[in-house]
């Protein structure tokens, strides 16, 4: 062999190789993405919720497989009340119902009802209602490993 033989040869294999490193099998680029665990943190609707809500859209476009538990308490429970809307009169429960199809978690803190003398039955359906919000918080990053966002 010549020496150009052998030099277009081993530049071959080396694209051979890197494509080889570089490749997704083939399949959906999407495939490989591993589930997020993300907590968000709300406890003021109205400098949080609408922010929150369209930061989990994005989370969800580029990793649909992300397990996201929206945690609220103090004022932040607002947003999920029946008939909230935003500063623009954009109801809250339409972006609260797809997300929740998409396997967001949304939860309100019971010691926050208690305190603001609030009703469960003052809440979207799609809610549920933990003991407290902090604890909760707090047992989602530690124990169970999921990430911290405060929008």
């Amino acid at each position: 062999m010549t020496a150009t033989r052998i030099g277009l040869a081993l530049a071959f294999a080396t694209l051979l190789f890197v494509m080889g490193c570089s490749s997704t099998g083939g399949g959906d680029a999407m495939s490989n993405i591993a589930p997020d665990k993300v907590v968000y943190h709300i406890n003021d609707t109205g400098a949080q919720a609408v922010n929150a809500l369209r930061n989990i859209g994005n989370h969800l476009e580029v990793n649909p497989k992300a397990k996201i538990v929206v945690v609220t308490h103090a004022q932040g429970v607002d947003f999920l009340m029946g008939g909230a809307q935003d500063r623009n009169g954009n109801p809250y429960n339409v972006v609260v119902e797809e997300l929740k199809s998409q396997g967001v978690t949304f939860e309100v803190c019971r010691i926050t009802l208690r305190n603001r003398k609030l009703d469960a039955k003052q809440f979207l359906p799609e809610v549920e209602f933990v003991p407290s919000g902090v604890q909760r918080i707090t047992q989602l990053q530690q124990r169970e490993g999921f990430a911290y966002i405060r929008p």
